[in-house]
C-alpha cells in the first residue's frame, strides 16, 4: 500500500477495545496505518482525556489512538473499518458510518452469530465485506479500561470474493500488532465452528439461568445440550457449511474443559434484563432451520422463554 491504512474499529469494547488498542498501540504515529476509534459516551470522554487502559496477559498500557470520535465526519474514509458492536447495534452503527465508506473500504465484522456479513451486503451493497470471528476473554470494565482474562487472543477472517492483496497486507499489519490473526479462504465454515458453541451454550445457559458446569452435570441439562447441538449441526449440514464430522464431539470436549462455573454473555444479560442477542444466536437457527426444511423444536422451546416466539417465526 502506497498511503496511509486508514482502520476505523467501531465499538470500543472487551473486543473492539483488545484488537483496537493493539492495533493503536502499533501503529499510532507510524506512517503505515491510522488508528481511529468509533465510540461513544463516558468510553470515548476517558479515552479522548487519558487514552484506553490496557489490562491483558501482556501487561499493561496506555494506548492512544490516532482519533477518538463519535462523528464519522471527523473519522473521514476508511480502508478498514472492523465493526465490533453488538449484534443489534449492526444495522444503526453502519448507517452511522456510511459516510466513512469509499469505493476502496472493506468492512470487517468480528460479532457474535453468523449473520453479520449478509446483513452488511444488504445493507452496504457493492463494498467489500469480508467475514471473521474471535476467540477472547476481555470486558471494559469501566470507561477507557479494557481488561483481558486469560492468554487466548485468536483473530480469524477472510473473505471468499475479497481483494486478496489486501488480506494479506490486513493479515500483516495485525501481525506486526501482536494479534494472533490468522486469513482463512474459508471463513464461513470457520465461523459457523464458532457459531455452534456460543448459540448452544448462549442459548442454554439463558434458558436455564445457570452456568456450564451444572449443565453438564445434570442428565436432563445435556440431553438439552445435545438435542440443540444436533439441530444446529444438522442446519449448518443442509447449508453444506462442511463442519468437521466430530463437531458435536469436540464441541462438548471444548465445554468440558472449561471453568465449571463458566457461563455466556447473553445468560449475564437475560439476568440482568438488558437487550440479548438471541436474535442472532437463536432466532437465526429457527429461521434458517425452517428455511431449510430441518426441523429445530428444541430451539423453538428454548426460544419462547428467552423472547417473543413471534420474532423467531
Amino acid at each position: 500500500m502506497n498511503k496511509k491504512f486508514r482502520i476505523i474499529v467501531a465499538g470500543i469494547g472487551g473486543v473492539g477495545g483488545y484488537f483496537g488498542g493493539k492495533l493503536a498501540d502499533r501503529f499510532t504515529g507510524s506512517e503505515e496505518a491510522e488508528i481511529i476509534f468509533y465510540a461513544r459516551g463516558k468510553n470515548l470522554e476517558a479515552i479522548r482525556e487519558n487514552g484506553l487502559s490496557m489490562q491483558t496477559a501482556a501487561g499493561n498500557s496506555t494506548v492512544h489512538p490516532a482519533i477518538a470520535t463519535d462523528n464519522a465526519s471527523e473519522a473521514g474514509i476508511a480502508d478498514l473499518i472492523i465493526c465490533c458492536v453488538k449484534s443489534y447495534h449492526l444495522e444503526s452503527v453502519i448507517e452511522e458510518l456510511k459516510p466513512c465508506i469509499g469505493k476502496e473500504t472493506a468492512v470487517l465484522p468480528l460479532l457474535n452469530g453468523v449473520d453479520a456479513a449478509e446483513r452488511l451486503q444488504k445493507l452496504v451493497p457493492g463494498t467489500g465485506v469480508w467475514n471473521g470471528c474471535v476467540y477472547i476473554v476481555s470486558k471494559l470494565s469501566a470507561a477507557g479500561m479494557i481488561e483481558q482474562k486469560g492468554t487466548v487472543n485468536a483473530l480469524h477472517f477472510g473473505a471468499e470474493n475479497g481483494d486478496t492483496e489486501k488480506l494479506k497486507y490486513v493479515l500483516q499489519l495485525f501481525l506486526s500488532a501482536g494479534i494472533n490473526a490468522e486469513l482463512h479462504t474459508n471463513i464461513t465454515r470457520v465461523t459457523w465452528q464458532k457459531f455452534v458453541f456460543i448459540s448452544t451454550i448462549g442459548t442454554l445457559t439463558s434458558y436455564l439461568n445457570t452456568s456450564i458446569g451444572e449443565i453438564l452435570n445434570n442428565g436432563q441439562h445435556k440431553k438439552l445440550l445435545i438435542a440443540l447441538l444436533t439441530e444446529i449441526t444438522g442446519v449448518a449440514k443442509a447449508k453444506q457449511i462442511g463442519l468437521p464430522e466430530d463437531i458435536i464431539e469436540s464441541t462438548l470436549k471444548r465445554l468440558e474443559s472449561m471453568p465449571p462455573e463458566t457461563t455466556s454473555s447473553m445468560q449475564l444479560d437475560v439476568a440482568a434484563g438488558k437487550q440479548t442477542e438471541a436474535e442472532t444466536l437463536t432466532g437465526y437457527v429457527i429461521r434458517r432451520g425452517k428455511e431449510l426444511n430441518v426441523p429445530t423444536p428444541t430451539y423453538k422451546l428454548v426460544a419462547e422463554r428467552l423472547t417473543p416466539a413471534a420474532h423467531f417465526k
